[in-house]
């Protein structure tokens, strides 16, 4: 308490001086520090949030790039073997295009200067066929081709380029006179690649016909037609490959000279 002089010499306590706006600062403050707590929450809410989906992301990249393609080796791998046993007991046979059932496996391919060997079966399905790292045999309605053994015909395959297997993933270093091989039941089919288009539309479906424009091939042959997507990890174009057949060589005389070595 203050003292101070009054007049004729008493002396009183002064009033303490009253004190405005001290609760409503306090007030202010109190609002202004749970607003700032509520900010710090929420930033670091939305932190973890992009922490967590970077790392699911990141988990799906490692699945597509790189899961998928052990799985797919795994199956393709699988279906090999299943279809040499196969071949062993002396059961199966060559048929017309068309004969065998989606996702039936009927022949081996071989890529030697690629290092890729992948069965091939019927049909261009995901699921059935190519996501199993598997190629697929154009064999369906309009888009039919022949096979490795009829005396004339394109045959037309489909591979992955990217994930699952990836067996064509290098197709577009194949230069003229290497070889492509196709093991059936009966026998092997070398062909030897001529001529490459760097991308085409999807829809162009004129690349597997039994002459097909552009090939470069001017009359029916026994040829064989490499599709897959391009660019890399896009599937916007087609990469083409075409080759024509060398050589035919029955199993009971061995490989040929292309997988010897």
């Amino acid at each position: 308490m203050v003292l101070r002089r009054v007049p004729g010499g008493a002396s009183a306590a002064a009033p303490a001086p009253v004190r405005t706006g001290g609760r409503a600062a306090r007030r202010k403050a109190a609002r202004q520090a749970r607003r700032g707590s509520l900010g710090v929450l929420l930033c670091r809410l939305v932190g973890e949030l992009f922490i967590t989906l970077g790392a699911v992301m990141l988990l799906f990249v490692a699945y597509q790039l790189w899961w998928t393609n052990v799985i797919a080796h795994q199956q393709a791998g699988g279906a090999a073997k299943d279809l040499r046993r196969t071949w062993e007991k002396g059961a199966g046979e060559d048929r017309d295009a068309g004969a065998f059932s989606p996702g039936e496996g009927f022949a081996i391919l071989y890529i030697p200067s690629l290092d890729v060997k992948a069965p091939i079966a019927e049909g261009i399905g995901k699921q059935k066929v190519l996501d199993r790292g598997m190629v697929g045999h154009y064999a369906e309605g309009p888009l039919r081709t022949a096979m490795p053994w009829d005396a004339r015909g394109n045959f037309a395959l489909a591979g992955h380029r990217n994930t699952h297997g990836e067996p064509f993933r290098y197709v577009n270093r194949l230069k003229p006179g290497d070889k492509i091989v196709v093991e059936t039941r009966s026998a092997f089919y070398t062909y030897e690649m001529t001529t490459r288009l760097e991308q085409t539309p999807p829809a162009n479906v004129t690349v597997i016909r039994p002459v097909p424009p552009g090939s470069g091939f001017t009359r029916p042959g026994r040829y064989i037609t490499l599709t897959t997507c391009t660019p890399e990890f896009t599937s916007t174009y087609r990469l083409i490959v075409w080759g024509k057949m060398v050589d035919e060589r029955p199993r009971s005389k061995g490989k040929p000279d292309a997988l010897v070595g």
